[in-house]
């Protein structure tokens, strides 16, 4: 089991990269050979959507397309047309339900709530495609919502940055609503991974951070 606490989400995805690089087993996703640490806890203390380090460093094009899944409701053709994030959380299993105004409502008829938990799998449909986020669970701690997530596995080599920022943007979302403010980020993944051939670029970003901090 492996524990990184970070500040911001830009520190959360190098430092779980880097981890991952300098002693992380050697596993496959897919056929396809990566590095992984298993049972992965991650705390973001403070989760802003608009991250300067993923802003500078992560890649413009994946980052539009991560937005797309969480925002727009459509059928994903990367994902051999399984539904977007976005239709699972704001229509799920295309019922019309909004499951982030469901949550709101919850929160806000009982702030002491400790069951305002939704779900993206849609066990219907879902036979070929499983989301990598499949369980996100808010509550109300000390005036602030926080935000507990399940992933069976996360990339953070090309992908894991996006998905933090638009878990945190969600969030956000649901905070404003509440008249709150954004408290912790709490991810529990299964397997954090990085592919082999992002091996030397993510060794390269970490390390580099690293030594500009130090």
């Amino acid at each position: 089991m492996e524990l990184v606490e970070a500040r911001t989400l830009g520190d959360a995805w190098l430092e779980v990269a880097r981890r991952i690089v300098e002693r992380g087993e050697d596993a496959s996703w897919g056929g396809a050979p990566t590095r992984e640490l298993a049972l992965l806890t991650l705390v973001v203390d403070e989760p802003d959507p608009a991250d300067p380090v993923i802003a500078s460093l992560g890649d413009p094009e994946w980052l539009r397309w991560m937005h797309d899944n969480f925002f727009a409701q459509k059928k994903v053709a990367e994902l051999g047309g399984a539904d977007s994030y976005a239709r699972r959380l704001f229509n799920y299993e295309g019922s019309g339900r909004d499951q982030l105004a469901w949550v709101v409502e919850r929160l806000r008829d009982d702030p002491e709530c400790r069951d305002a938990t939704i779900t993206t799998f849609q066990p219907h449909t879902d036979t070929t495609y499983i989301p990598c986020v499949s369980l996100l669970d808010f509550w109300l701690r000390g005036g602030a919502l926080e935000l507990v997530v399940y992933a069976h596995g996360l990339d953070f080599g090309k992908k894991a940055y996006g998905n933090l920022v638009e878990l945190a943007a969600l969030q956000a979302r649901v905070a404003a609503e509440l008249g709150a403010g954004s408290g912790r980020l709490v991810l529990y993944v299964k397997t954090a991974h990085v592919y082999e051939p992002e091996l030397e670029l993510m060794r390269d970003l970490s390390s580099s951070t690293v030594a500009r901090r130090a």
